[in-house]
């Protein structure tokens, strides 16, 4: 069920009142109103007139049968307050929960010029770039695991399972010396664990806001930018003080720190009662052409978003940039995405979120072909830094805001978790693509790497634009 974009606050209180057309009334009422007994009531009834055989029991067990999808449940869950102490201190947990998982996810830079130029010396680049693009894989792989784990138990023991995945992960890298060994432990556990706490820290905040859910999620999604303006510069100058592995395991450890807190605020607004698992109900948004197109659109730009992340760093380098400098280049791109991830959502709430979607999308590529493809100097690497980090950092903050939009709000876990396992495959590839593209990184040319970064980013962005004529139209419009 799909919903108009322009009221998204009618769409939170529909519903919650409206029973579904399928046979699944029973378990929705037992969901949103938390009564077990009301949830079957209408199944014990329907075999009453079997066994009384009255004419009174049979109008009796009618009128009983119907009345759950007739009448208002007597507590209903209202529309999201879109504010208020409690709901902000969701923002709070998610805040950190990004911060650690898709915060470290977006220092990835860092780790592959140094496995490059240390334990991994002896591989390739290409071959390198699988570790740092199986972290963003995995994370976002998880989607359909943790979204239907959200919308049966909430997120109290995703995201007690993702403290423990996470930090586990790290601590184990900080050992390792082999290939495989960072594969395990840093392309696999760790990002297992970051999915986790991210899918129930972007969840958890969609339930509590509805006009203002853009902005929201904003906040939320900075943290992810602000972890990655802190653990670079952390991995940076810890590696030379107290070595790599210890310079792992205090990020690990400030990562626990920070889940504490999230673990302790984040909570879902919804009552949350345990579903089967089916994958059908993934594959069901796939039938719907805007759902289509919204995803199509994201994964080809998501296919080259990342790749200045991985590659900016080593880009600077191969033109004369020093190595303390070019070490600041992650660190300036994604203190450029707090606010990146914060204005444009507030903006989307105004205008439209899939409006200030394509002007960002846009806007990011042109960067990428007018200003990355040409830069042989300092100045335009720092520049190109902040001004891209401005505009990729609003495609990951609007994402969850454009699926929630045209989602029914009781799916917004299982949709989201669609739309991430499918652009995950964008970020599987894409970084080993782009190494393939550009297999010297210090003395070779960047050119292949840049065009196609561009390209498939445009693609994406045309594709958001006929997506955003399929939900409301060509005309402008908020949408």
């Amino acid at each position: 069920m799909t919903a108009p974009n322009d009221n998204v606050s009618s769409i939170d209180s529909a519903t919650t009142h409206e029973a579904p057309s399928d046979n699944s009334t029973p378990a929705t009422i037992v969901q949103l109103n938390g009564d077990l007994e009301k949830g079957t009531q209408p199944e014990t009834h329907q075999d009453a007139p079997s066994q009384a055989g009255g004419p009174e029991t049979n109008t009796a067990t009618e009128k009983d049968a119907t009345a759950p999808a007739l009448t208002p449940a007597p507590s209903p869950i209202g529309p999201p307050p879109d504010g208020g102490l409690q709901a902000w201190l969701v923002v709070l947990g998610a805040f950190c929960g990004l911060f650690v998982s898709f915060g470290w996810i977006n220092c990835i830079g860092v780790f592959q010029t140094y496995y490059e130029s240390h334990q991994l010396s002896n591989l390739s680049t290409s071959t390198v770039t699988w570790i740092t693009s199986l972290e963003t894989f995995v994370m976002f792989l998880g989607g359909p695991i943790f979204g239907t784990l959200f919308d049966s138990y909430g997120p109290r023991w995703i995201l007690l399972m993702g403290t423990f995945l996470h930090v586990f992960g790290l601590m184990m890298a900080s050992l390792s010396t082999e290939y495989y060994q960072f594969i395990l432990a840093q392309g696999i556990c760790s990002p297992f664990g970051a999915s986790a706490i991210f899918n129930a820290s972007v969840n958890s905040v969609s339930t509590w806001f509805a006009k203002r859910r853009a902005f929201a999620l904003g906040v939320t999604a900075s943290g992810s930018s602000l972890g990655g303006v802190i653990f670079p510069i952390m991995v940076e100058h810890l590696i030379p003080q107290v070595g790599f592995p210890w310079a792992m395991r205090i990020c690990a450890f400030l990562i626990l720190f920070l889940l504490a807190i999230s673990n302790a605020t984040l909570q879902s607004r919804l009552s949350h009662r345990p579903k089967p698992f089916d994958i059908i109900n993934f594959l069901r948004p796939l039938s719907e052409l805007k759902f289509v197109l919204t995803v199509a659109g994201a994964f080809c730009f998501f296919w080259g978003m990342f790749l200045p992340f991985t590659f900016v760093i080593t880009q600077a380098q191969r033109y004369g940039m020093s190595g303390h400098m070019s070490s600041y280049l992650i660190p300036i791109l994604n203190a450029a995405s707090i606010f990146g991830r914060t204005l444009p959502g507030y903006l989307a709430d105004k205008i439209g979120r899939y409006n200030v979607m394509i002007l960002t999308m846009y806007f990011s590529a042109i960067l990428v072909l007018a200003l990355w493809l040409p830069s042989r100097g300092n100045i335009p690497a720092i520049i190109f830094s902040a001004l891209y980090g401005f505009g990729s950092g609003a495609f990951v903050s609007l994402a969850p805001a454009v699926v929630a939009q045209i989602s029914d709000l009781r799916e917004v876990g299982v949709r989201n978790g669609t739309f991430f396992a499918v652009i995950s495959f964008a970020a599987l590839t894409g970084t080993p693509i782009g190494g393939a593209l550009a297999p010297d990184v210090l003395h070779g040319s960047y050119t292949k790497l840049q065009v196609f970064c561009g390209v498939v980013m445009i693609a994406g962005s045309t594709l958001f634009v006929l997506a955003r004529g399929v939900v409301g139209g060509f005309r402008f419009s908020k949408v």
